[in-house]
């Protein structure tokens, strides 16, 4: 299948996904999510004076990008995990659910290695205990089949939430996030049937400089631990020698982990320190990063990306799922909601494919947009289809190249 109509199959399905989820029929569709237009709708009629918003453009999709436009989320989870498991057919429903509390972006953050191998869960979010209807409607949609790996679990459950009846379910708890994610860890090995050599090491205290790890944790099935800006917690400490001295990469720059931490970490296993700056500058930092098998490598055309803002952290788990399946890459982030940050411009003009005589020879890049336009405005989403876009390289531009 090619890319241009892989991208239009999963926006299809997206659309799909996000109609029930909004609870409203075509003659009263959620208003809001695409700055006041009509929530993405199949079946618009040509002879209709907004078909083409209706269908959801440019808001929901452009040439290049695809947006998951729900207004927190809660939404932007469901919707992602029935774009990745359309479930109409019994090897497109996933084998399990992971609920997790949307009150508690560590959580998220660190449940996110069970959308990846060997889990391969579908993230959803529950308000506490409560079960928020979004989440409701995905989870009877998407009938998880067991995960075998998982001892058959349908719904594994991160942290104190619902607890939906009728499905196999495993618990994993902790008393706070260092523990928490020391027993996710431990439970991403038992079905493994070994640990991991690779950790990633995030601040429990700075959120937007932790959000790219969920995007490799899914990716790779490496698991998220965290630390202080000063401190190495005992339950890091643990589950750090549990791996038996791995390589530990460590997200973000010394003002967000010390070098203090660093030095602690080093007794535990080999350090690569990755990040610098702002969040957004880590970001790209972690996304062009490569050190054998680890690390995305993102420093020539042909990739998906999934694009977040800095405060929504939970963004990062809601949308981990994409950077496991389709296009697969790795999560950037904006600073703000209606500019693309310099040094995000420039990361994306040095990847932009180019092609000299033919197109269709080409490389493509796709991005995700995750969430509404409030989060992440149609400019600029506009922008980032811009500079996603394939270009002609001319002799002239080639010859002034580096």
């Amino acid at each position: 299948m090619s890319h241009a109509r892989r991208t239009a199959v999963v926006a299809a399905l997206l659309a799909i996904a996000v109609l029930p989820l909004a609870g409203c029929g075509r003659q009263d569709r959620a208003k809001g999510a695409l700055g006041g237009a009509s929530q993405p709708a199949l079946g618009a009629k040509g002879s209709e004076p907004k078909a083409a918003a209706d269908l959801g453009f440019p808001g929901f999709a452009t040439k290049n990008t695809t947006r998951v436009g729900g207004a927190d989320a809660t939404a932007n989870a469901a919707a992602v995990a029935r774009a990745i498991y359309p479930a109409q057919t019994p090897e497109t429903r996933p084998p399990a659910v992971i609920l997790v509390d949307g009150r508690d972006w560590h959580a998220g953050l660190v449940a996110s290695v069970l959308a990846g191998t060997p889990v391969h869960g579908a993230i959803l979010l529950s308000d506490g205990r409560t079960l928020p209807e979004a989440s409701r409607a995905a989870l009877d949609a998407l009938r998880p089949t067991g995960a075998g790996p998982a001892g058959g679990a349908q719904l594994i459950r991160v942290g104190d939430v619902a607890r939906p009846a009728g499905l196999r379910t495993t618990d994993l708890a902790g008393r706070d996030p260092f523990a928490l994610a020391r027993a996710v860890d431990a439970f991403q090995a038992a079905a493994r049937n070994t640990t991991s050599d690779r950790v990633l090491v995030v601040s429990a205290d700075a959120p937007s400089y932790a959000m790219p790890a969920a995007a490799w944790a899914a990716k790779a099935g490496d698991p998220i631990l965290f630390v202080g800006r000063d401190t190495l917690p005992a339950e890091t400490a643990a589950a750090l020698r549990a791996h038996q001295q791995p390589r530990i990469y460590l997200l973000g720059p010394p003002s967000v982990v010390s070098a203090k931490v660093e030095q602690s970490l080093r007794r535990l296993g080999t350090v690569t320190r990755i990040g610098s700056g702002s969040a957004e500058q880590s970001a790209i930092d972690f996304a062009r990063f490569t050190d054998g098998r680890f690390g995305w490598g993102i420093v020539d055309p042909g990739h998906g990306l999934v694009f977040a803002p800095t405060d929504q952290p939970l963004d990062a788990a809601a949308a981990a799922g994409l950077s496991a399946h389709g296009t697969y890459g790795p999560l950037l982030l904006l600073g703000g909601a209606n500019t693309v940050d310099p040094p995000l411009e420039q990361f994306l003009l040095d990847i932009q494919p180019g092609y000299t005589s033919d197109p269709v020879r080409g490389v493509y890049n796709h991005g995700w947009i995750v969430g509404d336009d409030h989060a992440l405005s149609i400019a600029a989403q506009s922008r980032i289809d811009t500079l996603l876009e394939i270009t002609h390289v001319t002799q002239q531009k080639q010859a002034n190249s580096p």
